[in-house]
C-alpha cells in the first residue's frame, strides 16, 4: 500500500473552486495581452478591453478543464522516457531561475557564472533521485537578454535529463524553441516527445501580464507543456488564512488552464504553485514555513480533484548556509509533497527564499528525494509468510546476513544512502577523516565532476546548438560567449 497524506475533505475542495469560480465570473482577471484578451473573447469569455479584463463563467472553466490531458509524459535528450506525470508518481528537479549561487569556497553567496552552470549541469545530470534538470539559476555573464535562453542553451549541451525552464521575454521563446528543435530534430518529434515544460507565472492577485500569457499561448501551440505558477501570499497579497489563499490560488491557476486550452485544447500541464505565507516580523515569504507547505499540498489535492497533475515548489530552505535548518525544511518538504504525491517536485538546491542555488546542498537534497522515494513505495510482503521458516534459519543460522531470501530483497527493501551520509559508526568516521557534512558533499561533487561524460550528441546537432546560441547573443552586441569546456 502507498502511504498518503490529505489535508483536504473532498467538500471543501468543492467550496474552495466553486468559490473560485464565483472569483473569475464576478472579479475576473486582468489580462495585459491584447491578442490574448481577443482568444478569450472570441471563446465566449466576457472580456473588458478598456480595463483590461476577462470575466470566466462556469461552463467556460469546465469546458476548458474537459479537454485537459490527465497525463503527459517528458522524454531526455535522446527520446527516451523519464517522467510520467500521473496519477501520486513523484519526480524532483531543482528550483529554478536563482539569483545566488552558494560559493563552496567562501560559503558565501555570490553572482553565477557559466562555468558554475556548466558544474551544476555535470552535477545535476548525475544524480539518480533528480529526474529532470531546471535551468537552476542565471549567470551574470552573459547579456541579460539571452540569459534565459543561455541556461537552456547549456542545459542541453552539456546534459541530457529534461528541462523545466521558462522565459521572461516574448523574444526569448522562440529561440528556445529552436533550441529543443534542434536536439529533437523537428516540431512533430518535439510534440510527441516533449524536452521542457515552461513556468508560467499570473501576478497575485488575478493578473496576467503581457509576457506571461504569451508565453502560455506559445508554449502550448508549439507541444511544450507549461506548469502555472501562482504565487498567492497570504497575510499580503491573498487572504491570510490558508483556505483564503487557497481559493485565490485556485482562480489564478484556473485562468491559466482557460488561457492554454482555449490556445490549444488538449495542452499538456501541471497544476502547480508557489504560493507562501508572509511572515510579517522579517517582511520575507519563508517556503520552509509549515503553513507554506501545507499549503501546497492542498493546492495538488484540488488539482488531483480537478484531474491534472500537479507541480510544487517545495522541498527547499530558506536557510543561508548548508545547516540544520536546511536540512529541516528541505526533508520535511520533500516528505510532504511525495505522501501528497505531487507529480513534479521543484525545489532541491534552493536556499534564500528562492534566491540562492548551492550544488552541496543539491548533493544532499538528492538523498533526502531518494529516501522520500522509498517512503511512498511502502510496505509490502515479500516472501514474508508464512514466518515460520525465517525464524527457523535465523535461530539455525544466528543472523540472516547470507541468507537466500535476504540476498534476494535487500537491495528493494532498504535504501542505501551515498556517501554524503554518514552511517559509520564514530570509529569508521574518524579513519576516515572525520569529515563534516559540507566537506564530504564537496567531494561528492568532485567525484561526480570527474565522472562525468557529455551527452552522445550527432556533431551536427552540437554544432547547430552553438550557432543558434551565437546567434542569439550577436543581436543583443555580445559578440561571443564565454568560455566553456569542451
Amino acid at each position: 500500500m502507498r502511504p498518503t497524506l490529505q489535508f483536504l475533505e473532498n467538500e471543501l475542495k468543492e467550496t474552495i473552486i466553486a468559490e473560485a469560480g464565483v472569483i473569475l465570473a464576478e472579479l475576473g482577471v486582468e489580462v495585459q495581452n491584447p491578442d490574448v484578451l481577443a482568444l478569450l473573447a472570441d471563446n465566449g469569455a466576457q472580456v473588458d478591453r478598456a480595463q483590461q479584463r476577462a470575466f470566466f463563467s462556469p461552463d467556460l472553466v469546465r469546458k476548458c478543464l474537459a479537454t485537459a490531458p490527465r497525463a503527459f509524459a517528458l522524454y531526455d535528450v535522446y527520446g527516451e522516457p523519464t517522467h510520467d506525470f500521473a496519477g501520486d508518481n513523484v519526480h524532483f528537479t531543482p528550483g529554478s531561475a536563482a539569483l545566488n549561487i552558494l560559493d563552496s569556497e567562501t560559503g558565501k553567496m555570490r553572482k553565477p557564472t557559466t562555468a558554475d552552470y556548466v558544474d551544476y549541469v555535470q552535477v545535476v545530470n548525475q544524480l539518480e533521485h533528480i529526474a529532470s534538470q531546471s535551468t537552476a539559476f542565471i549567470p551574470a555573464d552573459v547579456h541579460e537578454r539571452i540569459s534565459d535562453s543561455y541556461r537552456l542553451f547549456l542545459s542541453l549541451l552539456y546534459g541530457e535529463k529534461p528541462v523545466v525552464t521558462g522565459t521572461f521575454t516574448v523574444e526569448a521563446f522562440a529561440v528556445m524553441r529552436d533550441l529543443q528543435l534542434a536536439v529533437r530534430g523537428s516540431a512533430d518529434a518535439l510534440r510527441a516527445k516533449p524536452l521542457t515544460v515552461f513556468s508560467c507565472c499570473p501576478t497575485s492577485p488575478l493578473r496576467w501580464s503581457d509576457v506571461t500569457s504569451q508565453n502560455v499561448v506559445d508554449c502550448t501551440r508549439s507541444g511544450i507543456p507549461v506548469e502555472f505558477i501562482a504565487m498567492p501570499l497570504s497575510g499580503f497579497m491573498a487572504p491570510v488564512t490558508l483556505v483564503g489563499t487557497l481559493v485565490q490560488h485556485t482562480a489564478e491557476t484556473l485562468s491559466g488552464v482557460v488561457i492554454a486550452q482555449l490556445a490549444c485544447p488538449g495542452a499538456p500541464m501541471l497544476y502547480g504553485g508557489s504560493p507562501a505565507i508572509f511572515d510579517v516580523r522579517y517582511e520575507t515569504t519563508p517556503m520552509g514555513a509549515v503553513e507554506t507547505m501545507m499549503t501546497d499540498c492542498a493546492y495538488s489535492e484540488i488539482g488531483k480533484y480537478l484531474g491534472l497533475p500537479t507541480q510544487a515548489y517545495i522541498s527547499l530552505s530558506d536557510a543561508k548556509l548548508l545547516d540544520a535548518q536546511a536540512g529541516l525544511e528541505s526533508a520535511m518538504g520533500a516528505t510532504l509533497a511525495a505522501l501528497t504525491g505531487i507529480n513534479n517536485i521543484s525545489g532541491p538546491g534552493m536556499l534564500d527564499f528562492e534566491s540562492c542555488q548551492s550544488l552541496e546542498k543539491l548533493v544532499l537534497d538528492n538523498e533526502i528525494c531518494g529516501m522520500s522515494l522509498r517512503l511512498v513505495r511502502g510496505i509490502e510482503p515479500r516472501e514474508d509468510f508464512p514466518a515460520l521458516p525465517r525464524l527457523q534459519e535465523l535461530l539455525q543460522e544466528q543472523h540472516l546476513l547470507i541468507s537466500a531470501h535476504t540476498r534476494r530483497y535487500l537491495r528493494q527493501e532498504h535504501y542505501f544512502p551515498g556517501p554524503v551520509i554518514d552511517r559509520a559508526n564514530r570509529a569508521r568516521w574518524l579513519e576516515e577523516g572525520g569529515l563534516t557534512l559540507a566537506q564530504r558533499a564537496r567531494r561528492r561533487i568532485t567525484q561526480l565532476q570527474d565522472n562525468y561524460e557529455a551527452p552522445r550528441y550527432a556533431s551536427e546537432i552540437r554544432r547547430e546548438l552553438v550557432a543558434r546560441m551565437e546567434h542569439e547573443a550577436r543581436r543583443y552586441g555580445q559578440e561571443t560567449l564565454p568560455e566553456r569546456p569542451e
